[in-house]
């Protein structure tokens, strides 16, 4: 919808083979620079004055597809980025989530969490977003009916009818 009234979204996927399937999708680590080894001050690494500068500061939306999978520096990292380079062009950014920008964390949490080697289930449950100083000001939204199953359930039925 926002791309059809010109406006940018930016879609990722925190599985690389998945993000081929988004229209532009692409990991968010490779998107937003987020250093494969994070921590707790992590940022990304976005240079000043780049093409991405000025894509990220255009976009409208980010939607970012399982994103339970990611350890929640990684969401803290884009947050302090987009802090700082919505500051540039946005009043009052650097005291807004996300620098202002909508950011759409799709995913499933009974399913995969972060992997991190060798640690313990306490650290694992930890290092989620829900967890993180961001997760407070999120609003959770719950789909109740599986479309892409329900179009799949149809289709079964109709072979089997056949």
């Amino acid at each position: 919808s926002l791309r059809s009234q010109g406006k940018i979204a930016l879609a990722v996927e925190s599985s690389g083979i998945a993000s081929l399937l988004l229209p532009g999708g692409r990991t968010p680590h490779s998107r937003f620079k987020i250093p494969l080894e994070i921590s707790e001050n992590s940022t990304c690494t976005i240079k000043k004055n780049t093409h991405l500068v000025e894509l990220i500061q255009n976009t409208s939306l980010i939607v970012w597809d399982e994103a339970p999978m990611n350890h929640r520096y990684c969401f803290e990292a884009l947050d302090r980025t987009l802090r700082d380079i919505m500051s540039d062009t946005r009043p009052n950014a650097e005291d807004m989530q996300f620098g202002g920008i909508t950011v759409v964390l799709g995913g499933d949490f009974w399913q995969t969490l972060p992997v991190i080697k060798n640690a313990t289930k306490q650290q694992i449950l930890k290092s989620c977003i829900v967890n993180s100083y961001l997760w407070n000001k999120c609003t959770l939204l719950q789909l109740n009916e599986n479309m892409r199953l329900t179009s799949g359930c149809l289709s079964i039925s109709r072979r089997e009818e056949l």
